[in-house]
């Protein structure tokens, strides 16, 4: 049996693409494109949004595809300006202004067995505001930590957490009505 470097393709896919290989940069799309939209979607409502934003940021990996390092893994580092290219698009198109609260609620969230469809996931976290959303999906989703936020956002390390705070309580009551609604309580 012949065991195949994964990473070594992967590797010589990415060389061929920074050569401006079409196949290769095909392949790279093909591959990489059904995740990449899912995560423009968390940002972005509109199905067809996202989709032109993806595309616009896929232009932006083969145009800076020389500068990936081959540090840390080549599907995060696409991720990565797929979030940024979303970032940049709602600050552009919607304006987004953060409420500057101090105050900031490290409370626990009420992590129940989820009895929703994702979908049903996806339009509560749409249902928030785009403050409110953005921050919860770098920080819940993408993973990252309070001060990265407020670095990418441009806004204070305290306005994150708080707007984190809020996206939760916002979640936790549509959960509750959901689950009231559910069991025929509401």
């Amino acid at each position: 049996m012949k065991v195949i470097n994964l990473h070594q393709e992967e590797n010589e896919l990415i060389q061929l693409a920074v050569e401006n290989n079409r196949q290769a940069q095909q392949q790279i799309y093909t591959n990489f494109s059904p995740k990449m939209l899912s995560v423009c979607r968390q940002y972005i409502k509109d199905i067809h949004q996202a989709e032109d934003i993806m595309i616009t940021a896929f232009m932006k990996v083969f145009t800076n595809l020389k500068n990936f390092q081959h540090k840390g893994s080549f599907e995060g580092w696409i991720r990565r300006i797929m979030v940024n290219e979303c970032i940049s698009f709602i600050r552009v198109e919607k304006k987004l202004k953060y409420i500057e609260d101090e105050t900031c609620f490290e409370e626990s969230f009420n992590n129940t067995e989820s009895q929703f469809a994702i979908a049903d996931i996806q339009f509560l976290i749409d249902s928030l505001p785009d403050g409110y959303k953005m921050v919860f999906n770098l920080y819940a989703i993408e993973g990252f930590k309070h001060h990265e936020i407020a670095d990418m956002l441009g806004i204070k390390e305290g306005t994150s957490k708080s707007q984190l705070s809020h996206a939760r309580k916002m979640l936790q009551a549509q959960i509750n009505t959901l689950k009231n609604y559910e069991y025929g309580t509401e």
